[in-house]
């Protein structure tokens, strides 16, 4: 006790002392520690990088013999005929890209419309009975949608939904096109319908926990002054979170671009574009997954290959996209 209360202010402390008595200088070991540790969190992120570097050289490597004969027709030729070894890449960016967008229309208002009600409406106890729901839903394989997709929901669509909607839609412009055509059950529709619920559970877990970080002093002066909830959701809520709003966003995306059983189930494996929706078509994931094993040339394996790079660019593009629109929204909020 006495020798803590005349213990002066400049006196070590037991770590210190302890490097002292060992011969190294306090100064000396700090360095030391925080020299390491930085060579260490330098070492990882080399790692990444080359990790990332190894997969860009192997792609394009492999992808040279397809990209260097076909040169641009690569990207704007439907056809995809491994008889003739001729082979085009534009039904599969299609298909990627339709069903990722349509899944994305129906899945974000749908996760927003969720995590708003777990975190305003639900009652307390249900609250976590249901987001224990919603985390368990994000964490099953892709192949188990994939399943469903194709015994359940693809049979439902064909005898109840796309007989109705092929009938409903005659003689409208546009919409008659979209979906015409035989009822085959599966096709680009379902598909999306499929991506859609396999990226919702996901989606709405992360904009549950991002809503609950919106301060309640915030929200209860709102409530105080006579808001609404959608009010409050609106005006306090959304630009708080909104950054985090748009990277759960292209979270979702990111699955629905690269996924591949589950798509490959529901969507036909068609290499043709058709207008309509309920026409079957392909993904690049699928397209690769599908045709990989196959591949008995070597043209044809690097138009794979080439496929998966393209595939790459494409999920590259879409996150500089989002870091893009996270910035301009920093830049905004300031």
């Amino acid at each position: 006790m006495l020798d803590a209360l005349t213990k002066r202010p400049g006196r070590r402390d037991g770590t210190i002392a302890q490097a002292v008595a060992a011969g190294m200088p306090a100064a000396s070991h700090r360095s030391f520690a925080d020299l390491g540790l930085a060579s260490l969190s330098r070492g990882a992120a080399m790692l990444v990088l080359l990790a990332l570097g190894g997969i860009v050289v192997a792609l394009a490597h492999g992808a040279w013999p397809a990209l260097s004969t076909f040169g641009f027709s690569f990207f704007d030729t439907e056809n995809w005929n491994p008889v003739t070894e001729r082979f085009g890449a534009l039904a599969p960016i299609y298909g990627t890209l339709i069903t990722s967008l349509i899944a994305m229309l129906i899945a974000v208002p749908v996760a927003i419309g969720v995590a708003i009600f777990l975190t305003e409406f639900c009652p307390p106890p249900l609250r976590r009975s249901l987001g224990v729901v919603i985390e368990l839903l994000a964490g099953v394989p892709s192949i188990v949608f994939g399943f469903w997709g194709l015994f359940i929901l693809a049979p439902f669509l064909q005898l109840h939904v796309q007989p109705a909607a092929i009938d409903g839609f005659v003689g409208i412009p546009v919409l008659q096109d979209i979906f015409a055509g035989p009822p085959y059950g599966i096709g680009m529709l379902t598909a999306s319908l499929v991506l859609a619920i396999m990226v919702l559970p996901i989606m709405a877990a992360v904009l549950r926990d991002v809503f609950e970080t919106t301060p309640t002093a915030l929200k209860e002066a709102a409530y105080g002054v006579g808001a609404t909830t959608w009010e409050v959701f609106r005006r306090i809520v959304l630009p708080h979170t909104r950054g985090s709003v748009i990277g759960a966003g292209i979270l979702g995306l990111g699955r629905a671009l690269g996924e591949t059983m589950a798509v490959t189930f529901v969507i036909g494996n068609s290499h043709r574009i058709s207008s309509s929706l309920l026409a079957p078509g392909t993904t690049i994931s699928a397209a690769i997954a599908n045709e990989f094993s196959e591949a008995t040339g070597p043209l044809y394996t690097s138009s794979l290959v080439a496929l998966g790079l393209l595939l790459f660019v494409i999920t590259f593009i879409v996150l500089a996209i989002a870091r893009l629109l996270l910035r301009t929204n920093r830049e905004q909020s300031r």
